[in-house]
């Protein structure tokens, strides 16, 4: 370990031999905390490549657990719908909100998540509160998916190697460092969707995690990030000011900038947005779907539907997107999904 952080603190990327020899260190229980946070953050503090994220990701899913879901037996198209976190601001959770919206409007959502991190609340923390089955088999995932057209994998149950540097990650947290394990969570679905949109907290990581989704094959991926009112970033698309786009398609990857206000979206403060914990987050979900809350937060979730829409290829573009969006939560479609999860109990279990 000592050489590999010798030769990242000089500036160095890693090749694909030493990110296979530094995951089955970071993985070992012979290998001291202490040496695992010293690589972690001279990792961080050189800036993780394209090539190094896409290594440790191959890597991390071999060991990941496997699930028996065919998207040639789903009736959409397969999407997830994530952000790496790490933004600071503690929205509500936004890309939870909208996962009942694709599925409402025809996309398969098979999301990605775990307890929060770096924020107050995570997407496992409020569909727990909202009373959602998170500990699900990969049978019983396959079988929800399968029937609702909507699944969520908590990340902890189908990375079990991850409950090992658990504590360490959480210290790292409290110095609020992040590492490249805040960036690989939207990448390590063991689903590995075809499509895919991800929000990530640097403007730099933008066309990093463009490349990687290139790399990783995805037939369709837009990689975001918004600005905020006060000049701050966010691993979602801004109803506050520009967001940055990185769009994978057919192999190729191209560059845009998406401001809401062109899509006549209204303006919102970040004050606007702002989550609390677990039970006030799953109030504020619940109560967009049901058409309770209109205003600021109603409008990201829309918007950042509308990006998954087009990202499924349900929606040609973002003003299709929105329309479709909107649709879901006028007709009570999307309250409709997140009922049918709330309410899902494996064959095992009835």
């Amino acid at each position: 370990m000592k050489t590999l952080i010798t030769k990242l603190q000089a500036g160095h990327d890693l090749d694909q031999a030493d990110v296979a020899y530094a995951a089955a260190l970071l993985f070992s229980a012979d290998v001291e905390d202490a040496a695992k946070e010293s690589f972690l953050t001279a990792l961080h503090h050189k800036g993780e490549t394209a090539e190094e994220i896409v290594g440790f990701t191959r890597l991390l899913l071999e060991r990941a657990v496997k699930v028996p879901l065919d998207p040639a037996e789903l009736p959409g198209p397969m999407i997830d719908v994530c952000g790496t976190g790490g933004d600071g601001l503690d929205l509500f959770n936004v890309s939870t909100t909208i996962m009942f919206i694709l599925a409402a409007g025809g996309a398969v959502v098979v999301k990605h998540g775990n307890r929060s991190v770096t924020s107050t609340c995570g997407s496992a923390d409020v569909l727990e509160t909202l009373g959602v089955e998170i500990h699900l088999t990969p049978e019983e995932l396959a079988e929800c998916v399968k029937r609702h057209g909507l699944g969520f994998l908590f990340a902890r149950v189908y990375h079990p190697a991850f409950r090992d540097i658990a504590e360490m990650r959480a210290r790292l947290a409290g110095r609020k460092l992040r590492t490249i394990f805040n960036l690989l969570g939207p990448l390590l679905n063991p689903v590995q969707p075809s499509r895919q949109l991800i929000g990530v907290f640097s403007a730099r990581l933008t066309d990093v995690f463009g490349e990687v989704l290139r790399q990783l094959g995805r037939e369709r991926a837009w990689v975001v990030h918004g600005i905020t009112d006060t000049g701050a970033g966010m691993d979602d698309i801004s109803t506050s000011g520009v967001t940055m786009v990185a769009d994978v398609k057919g192999g190729s990857t191209s560059t845009a900038v998406l401001d809401a206000r062109w899509l006549a979206i209204p303006e919102s403060s970040t004050a606007e947005l702002m989550g609390t914990d677990s039970i006030g987050n799953a109030a504020t979900l619940e109560a967009i779907l049901k058409g309770e809350i209109q205003g600021a937060k109603r409008d990201l979730a829309v918007v950042n539907a509308a990006g998954g829409f087009v990202v499924a290829g349900l929606a040609r573009d973002m003003n299709d997107g929105i329309a479709l969006a909107r649709e879901q939560l006028d007709n009570g479609a999307a309250l409709a999904k997140l009922r049918a999860l709330q309410n899902y109990r494996p064959k095992s279990s009835r």
